[in-house]
């Protein structure tokens, strides 16, 4: 911009009521008392002209100076008329001026339009000139010649008076200049080195957002091929990245320094340094100044790098500079770095705020070149250097290695909001002792993994979207460790996250879902931290543990799965607490093939097949965990299998609540098993666990069923409350029952048959609805010991041809009697106390009752029974010894034998009606044995 050659002559101290007051002259600090000289004026005073002469700087007079005021012009010719005229309007009274050719008269009074019109068809006064361009000029037009400034002028322009200030400030004329610079649809906010966010205008507190931007981002440097920048613009410009980068290594390196040489790409001047907090337009107190920053730590250079594809431009940075993309649209897809032999940006030592932002990154190799390509990618970072990678899109055609690599102690980049996607390679390589920040990237589609992690590398990965990749979604291995947080992985071939070879890594707040084979996987030695995750709807286990392998799976949902919850195989191990699994088509957790996994405080449940299965000679602890509502058992424990279940609630289950089979084995200590459809517990073929301490109740089935050579010692439990029986015992099996506490069912309290055996020592057994101990079809059990009281029928009854040893046992107070025996029966008895019994049936005979009124249809009393051929009873039809003599009177009646029944003419069954008894009830044929359990159908399934 043009400055004025001389000084004023005069000062003036302004005096303003309004814009355009009073101007008082006053005699001139300097020693020249001379009026200003005039100087000539063209005849046609264009807009730049008019510009020029508004935006001439102070005098040198100082700050305080007013601007120089040039005399009139001579008189143009007389013919010539001034283009002013277009806007001519009728003449308004004219005070011609002084004869030194300054204007004296206070602004108000001064010539308005039409005088000036006609002065400048004559000769110009400057003074008027200046007081219309400055006044009276309309605002259209100043934005029009405004627009034609460069952003210095601009700057200048705005310290001229308070309405061009406010004029040169508009947003609209800031955003076109914004950009024709920089090409940016939205500002571009740079707050602090290595820091940029888009900010849209009507959400940026500043303003004006667009010049906002231009004073942050003006200290840059430009790469934009066959450009031609203004004339007088400082703003440098290159046709390759590698001269600009050239370029700031002669300037000083990644300092924000850039002098004002006109050497290099670029035809223009270079801009002021940031770093010297020199103004950037040169006006000592415009807003445009960048703050300036301490000498200790300039501001790393910054090179913006305009729209185009850039082909095997070398990039190795080792120094602190900021490249990011500068386009419209979308800035990172306009701007397209490329190479087909080497890396195509690489980050090296001394890059410690290096910043590449916003382009595209791709590494294409040529299909037909012999060049091993393991060790080149798109972005590459190495020792000792932290660049920030921002907003890239990254796409590699290579076949082997990667598309990002990150290696080596020191290595501590930030790479954020990136697209690492479609590669035909894994997307993110760390090894090697290598940190860095990596999130909110989009990693999909590789054909590999998504990320590797290997060899002490220890990553930050925080809401980075990993799916739909050809591999596994993670991959920590080989001493691998990292922090994943709040990533979604999912849809990837494998599984999500795969943890193997003493890998470690914390993974926290992660939803892992929807893989073709599992969610995550860890296996050979592999550890890690699982903490807070929801996995789900995985084709395979949510989680697989193997091979020796000790992860902590804790606090996670683990849930839809369409096989497993947590599968744990082949001697894995591994910390699982504090989940909750639910919904899975399988088994919600899993243990087989000597795994010993430590399993507490889960909530399994909802399954839709079982809750834990330990099969194959699986162990394991088993705690506090609670387990409900499972389509299939609670708890399988199987084939050699092994596991502590301890303080456990298992409850509510479809099936069984916990069920060995097929030899298996462990011990069942201080659980809550109740309410379950089958039984609580279910012991079969040759399996001995040890259940001791466990609370069995609201089976509707029974408490405990013991059959088909089931095994197994029973101590110490309390079983009560079932709908069934409390232990049942059939099948040659031959359990061991000490000291247990078997109450309040609603039937018998131990019922042994099929040929069951046993030994029952020290139990109590009481308060049962039908016999405290039957014995029943070829069973041999042995009772030592037991005390069997208040039972609802009788204490002890063994029938068809069962026997036992009773042995020092206490038999009291039941209600049909101590011990009954039926027809053919002869146990070895030894030492037993039968006492206080309140024997209702002998009572019930000797007062001529029928037995039907003493038991109704639920409680078989033993006595005599008898058939009756004139009523045409059958095999299942029983009549007590008091109906035959008053009901069957003068019939043909037989006596079968001494057993437990009820009596059919009582209950109303036969066809005449009873005569000791009241109102027929309903009944079917007399049943000898209490009505058998429902043996588990679970599947086993490996």
């Amino acid at each position: 911009m043009p400055s004025a050659s001389f000084s004023s002559s005069r000062s003036y101290v302004r005096r303003s009521r309004r814009k355009g007051g009073h101007r008082i002259p006053l005699p001139s600090r300097t020693q020249s008392s001379e009026p200003c000289e005039s100087v000539p004026c063209p005849n046609n005073v264009t807009g730049s002209a008019m510009a020029a002469t508004a935006c001439a700087g102070p005098s040198g007079s100082g700050g305080g100076g007013s601007p120089p005021v040039p005399a009139a012009a001579p008189a143009t010719t007389a013919g010539h008329h001034s283009p002013y005229d277009l806007r001519r309007k009728s003449p308004p009274a004219y005070h011609e001026p002084g004869p030194s050719g300054a204007c004296s008269l206070p602004a108000r009074k001064r010539p308005r339009t039409d005088a000036i019109y006609r002065s400048l068809s004559q000769g110009v006064d400057v003074c008027n000139v200046s007081q219309y361009l400055q006044y009276e000029l309309p605002d259209e037009v100043l934005l029009c010649i405004l627009s034609h400034l460069t952003e210095r002028d601009l700057c200048r322009v705005a310290q001229v008076c308070k309405r061009f200030n406010t004029i040169a400030n508009d947003t609209e004329l800031w955003k076109s200049l914004y950009q024709s610079v920089f090409e940016y649809d939205t500002p571009l906010m740079h707050p602090a080195p290595c820091q940029f966010e888009f900010v849209a205008p009507d959400e940026c507190e500043a303003d004006n957002p667009w010049k906002e931007s231009f004073r942050q981002l003006y200290y840059g440097i430009h790469v934009r091929p066959n450009y031609r920048s203004k004339k007088d613009s400082r703003i440098k410009h290159f046709n390759t990245i590698r001269a600009a980068l050239e370029y700031v290594e002669e300037r000083g390196g990644g300092s924000g320094g850039v002098g004002s040489s006109s050497s290099g790409g670029g035809s223009s001047p270079a801009i002021a340094g940031a770093s010297t907090g020199a103004c950037a337009c040169g006006a000592g107190a415009c807003s445009c100044r960048r703050a300036s920053t301490s000498a200790s730590a300039p501001a790393p250079a910054l090179l913006f790098v305009h729209a185009g594809l850039y082909q095997e431009e070398c990039l190795a940075i080792d120094t602190d500079i900021q490249l990011i993309g500068c386009a419209a649209g979308n800035v990172a897809e306009s701007v397209v770095l490329e190479r087909e032999a080497e890396s195509t940006l690489t980050f090296a030592e001394g890059a410690s705020r290096a910043y590449a932002g916003h382009m595209t990154l791709k590494f294409s190799p040529d299909a037909t070149s012999t060049m091993q390509h393991h060790k080149h990618y798109c972005l590459e970072v190495s020792d000792n250097c932290s660049p920030t990678v921002d907003h890239c899109i990254i796409r590699s055609a290579s076949v082997v290695g990667a598309a990002v690599c990150v290696s080596g102690a020191g290595a501590n980049p930030v790479i954020k909001h990136c697209d690492i996607s479609d590669c035909e390679n894994v997307g993110l390589y760390v090894t090697d002792y290598a940190q860095g920040a990596y999130q909110d990237n989009e990693i999909s589609r590789n054909a590999l993994a998504g990320i590797w992690v290997k060899n002490f590398a220890n990553p930050i990965m925080r809401r980075n979207h990993i799916h739909h990749g050809r591999d596994v979604g993670i991959f920590t291995f080989e001493n691998g460790l990292g922090y994943f947080e709040a990533n979604d992985i999912h849809n990837n071939r494998i599984a999500g996250f795969e943890v193997k070879a003493g890998a470690n890594p914390t993974v926290v707040h992660c939803e892992i879902h929807h893989g073709q084979t599992g969610g995550i996987y860890v296996h050979e030695s592999g550890l890690g931290q699982f903490i807070d995750n929801k996995i789900h709807s995985n084709n395979f286990a949510g989680v697989w543990i193997t091979s020796n392998s000790n992860p902590t799976i804790r606090r996670n949902e683990i849930y839809n799965g369409h096989q497993g919850g947590v599968y744990i195989f082949g001697e894995g191990r591994g910390l699982i607490e504090h989940n909750n699994i639910y919904g899975n088509a399988l088994a919600g957790i899993q243990i087989r093939t000597n795994s010993d996994p430590i399993v507490r405080h889960n909530k399994i449940h909802h399954g839709q097949h079982g809750g834990i299965y330990v099969h194959e000679k699986g162990q394991g602890l088993i705690e506090e965990n609670e387990v409900y509502a499972n389509t299939l058992a609670g708890v399988w424990i199987t084939t050699g299998s092994t596991p502590v279940l301890r303080r456990n609630r298992i409850h509510s289950g479809k099936q069984v609540g916990v069920y060995f089979y097929d030899n298996g084995h462990g011990k069942l200590e201080d659980n809550d098993i109740f309410n379950h459809l089958y039984s609580g517990v279910q012991i079969r073929t040759g399996s001995n666990p040890v259940i001791r301490g466990n609370k069995i109740w609201g089976g509707q089935n029974g408490g405990v069923l013991v059959y088909n050579g089931g095994l197994g010692l029973l101590e110490q439990n309390e079983i009560f409350d079932n709908a069934m029986a409390g232990v049942w015992i059939k099948t040659d099996s031959n359990p061991t029952l000490k000291r247990n506490k078997i109450f309040d069912g609603r039937d018998g309290g131990i019922c042994i048959f099929n040929g069951g055996k046993g030994v029952l020592e020290e139990n109590d057994i009481f308060r049962n609805a039908q016999a405290g101990v039957l014995i029943s079809t070829q069973s041999h059990p042995v009772l030592r010991r037991n005390r069997i009281f208040d039972g609802l029928a009788a204490g002890v009854e063994i029938t068809n041809n069962a026997t036992a040893t009773l042995e020092h046992n206490q038999i009291f107070n039941n209600r049909f009697g101590g011990l009954c025996l039926a027809s053919g029966v002869s146990p070895l008895v030894r030492g037993n106390k039968i006492f206080s019994n309140q024997d209702a049936v002998e009572k019930a005979v000797g007062g001529g009752q029928c037995l039907y009124k003493i038991s109704s249809y639920t409680s078989f009393p033993m006595h005599d029974f008898y058939r009756c051929q004139t009523c045409n009873t059958t095999d299942r039809n029983a009549i007590c010894v008091n109906c035959i003599k008053t009901c069957h009177s003068g019939h043909d009646v037989e006596f079968i034998r001494h057993d437990r029944f009820f009596c059919d003419c009582g209950a109303g069954t036969l066809s005449n009606q009873c005569q000791l008894q009241g109102e027929p009830t309903q009944d079917t044929d007399t049943l000898y044995d209490s009505a058998a359990p429902m043996e588990s159908h679970t599947l086993m399934v490996n």
